[in-house]
């Protein structure tokens, strides 16, 4: 493989590109999008961290999750028919006949696409300088939450590239693109909702009544009505027990390891405030879905005859500390998806070819 050819080919495709006046427009709008954005973080964050040295961590993650998304809206319209539109514009055969070979025009496209995605990383880094600059941000949480966000834009534009080498039709392969990042984006939220809900488990709650006089007082075993803050010597009733369903969500966690705003938050380090609560948008979603590993009890009650003892429930810091990680999981399976469609676009476009779908275009 050689790299100034898969390097040429990739200059190509950014020159079709950057000669597009609607290029320009799309990252103006952008911008202008990501000024909205981060006013009303300052506003947000401002109110919702009491720590002000702190607020610049939420804002920071609230600018790189709305890249991401933008980024996962506009780039399969940018990779998704990089290969078969060049076919039906009959400028793929003109590069096949040079000394480019089929996995340096793949890869060049992949590239292309791939830089095209991180112009929108670009636009958005005078913001990210200016979040930093709030205060808060930990140097480790941009280079790891920017590392995962060039890989992950990666991925959907080798994803887009795949599908257009082994789709016919542009507009289909557009579509299917569009599909499979809608799959890991919303389709990995609604099949974890749906499988909690498919396999949840029947909870017991036990309930035990103290006994009250006509007047509302408690009516106390030694036969007084002084027994208010002392509900060991209340007259208690018969235990009432009730069943209802409660969703598994610890059952079915795993469908979101491959979302991709659930790997950046997940392989981000988190930022707590002294209670031990999350200070950015990255530590919340984390949090989340460390907390759907945990199990429900199911078997809960309340008794009003004894003495009730303060419960502690664990912070998201605690929770995480105790839970598992799962961003690389979900991160090599996106990984291996784009591998095997790019793997499935070389055998479609290598030449020569033995067959192609009816009405291909060829030169």
């Amino acid at each position: 493989m050689s790299i100034a050819r898969l390097w040429t080919v990739a200059r190509l495709e950014l020159l079709q590109r950057v000669r597009t006046v609607s290029w320009y427009v799309l990252l103006g709008i952008f911008a202008v999008l990501l000024i909205g954005v981060t006013a009303l973080a300052f506003l947000a964050f401002g109110g919702i961290v009491s720590e002000a040295d702190q607020r610049g961590a939420g804002i920071y993650s609230t600018i790189v999750i709305i890249t991401l998304l933008l980024v996962v809206l506009v780039s399969p319209t940018l990779s998704g028919n990089s290969v078969n539109g060049d076919r039906d514009a009959a400028t793929l055969a003109p590069v096949q006949v040079t000394l480019a070979r089929t996995s340096e025009i793949l890869l060049g496209k992949v590239l292309a696409a791939w830089i095209t995605g991180l112009a929108f990383a670009a636009v958005a880094a005078p913001f990210l300088v200016i979040a930093t600059l709030a205060g808060g941000v930990d140097p480790v949480v941009v280079v790891v939450s920017l590392a995962v966000l060039v890989i992950e834009i990666g991925i959907i534009a080798a994803i887009g590239v795949g599908l257009s080498g082994l789709i016919a039709r542009p507009l289909f392969s557009v579509a299917a693109t569009y599909l499979v990042v809608s799959a890991l984006v919303f389709g990995t939220l609604i099949a974890f909702g749906l499988g909690a809900t498919a396999f949840s488990s029947e909870a017991t709650t036990t309930y035990r009544p103290a006994m009250y006089n006509a007047d509302g007082s408690p009516q106390c075993v030694d036969g007084t009505d002084e027994c208010w803050n002392d509900p060991a010597r209340m007259v208690c009733g018969e235990p009432q027990e009730s069943t209802y369903t409660v969703p598994r969500f610890d059952r079915v966690w795993w469908v979101l390891a491959a979302n991709p705003f659930v790997i950046l938050a997940d392989a981000t380090p988190a930022e707590y405030d002294r209670s031990g609560y999350p200070v950015d948008l990255f530590g919340q979603i984390a949090s989340g879905v460390r907390q759907a590993q945990i199990a429900p009890d199911l078997e809960t009650g309340f008794d009003e005859c004894r003495p009730a003892l303060d419960e502690v429930f664990p912070t998201p810091a605690e929770i995480r500390d105790r839970t598992v990680p799962s961003w690389f999981v979900g991160l090599g399976g996106q990984v291996i998806v784009a591998g095997l469609l790019v793997a499935g676009a070389w055998s479609r476009t290598r030449t020569p070819a033995r067959s192609l779908p009816p009405g291909t275009r060829i030169a």
